[in-house]
């Protein structure tokens, strides 16, 4: 569809399997991405979740309603037209991961970010043979250039639609080893979202919540849930 203010005018959702994968049919028509692309998924189970959202619209399709859905829209009509260059962007996180630039004081944060992120670099390490060095404060490290090597075969390896969640996962954090972790389920996705935000969470006991904040970062809690369901259904894994 190019025009996402339409009303509903489909009383079917259904999903087709073709032989390209796993259609949207309203009305038994295919759904188009805004490039007028059909809208195909590469799995029954991201397709029937995505056939939910479109039941799911009521009198008008409104988009924010329907993460999976644009996902499915940006991996078809963004990733698969430059699928080196999405992952070369998202691997490139690897080289100034979050989990490596720590805090030098407070004491208390420190100790903090060191309990959250040391183990995640710690399974990183050992599962995925990826050493990353940390440092205090924001000045540029770099990081061996075996692990950078591995870190890009790694994101190089996913597809299209398995990229498409796996970008926000990455970016939402600003750390390449949290989506990993994520991807890999090292820890559940509220626990590694708890330890991506060992910084924010600290600034608000200092300060105090501020509700504008507050409703930013419950929105960036639910796009990061959201882009975890659409990275394991894309793989035809269960999201929890």
């Amino acid at each position: 569809m190019s025009e996402w203010k339409k009303k509903r005018f489909w009383k079917t959702v259904s999903v087709a399997e073709t032989p390209d994968g796993f259609e949207i049919r309203l009305d038994n028509r295919s759904v188009k991405t805004p490039s007028k692309v059909t809208l195909c998924m590469p799995t029954r189970m991201l397709a029937e979740a995505v056939a939910e959202e479109w039941e799911a619209q009521v009198e008008s399709i409104q988009p924010e309603t329907m993460p999976l859905t644009r996902a499915a829209n940006s991996a078809i009509d963004k990733i698969m037209p430059q699928h080196a260059e999405v992952a070369a962007l998202i691997a490139d996180y690897g080289g100034t991961d979050l989990l490596c630039y720590r805090a030098a004081a407070p004491v208390e944060l420190v100790a903090r970010q060191a309990e959250a992120w040391d183990p995640v670099l710690k399974w990183s390490e050992e599962e995925l043979g990826v050493a990353l060095k940390t440092t205090t404060g924001v000045v540029y490290v770099p990081q061996p250039e075996k692990s950078i090597h591995t870190l890009n075969g790694l994101v190089h390896a996913m597809t299209p639609f398995q990229l498409a969640g796996f970008h926000d996962l990455v970016s939402i954090t600003g750390s390449l080893i949290v989506g990993l972790a994520v991807s890999k389920k090292f820890l559940s996705v509220d626990e590694l979202w708890f330890r991506a935000r060992i910084d924010e969470s600290w600034q608000e006991e200092q300060w105090g919540k501020d509700d504008e904040a507050s409703e930013t970062a419950e929105l960036k809690r639910l796009s990061f849930h959201n882009a975890a369901k659409f990275h394991f259904l894309s793989s035809d894994r269960n999201y929890l």
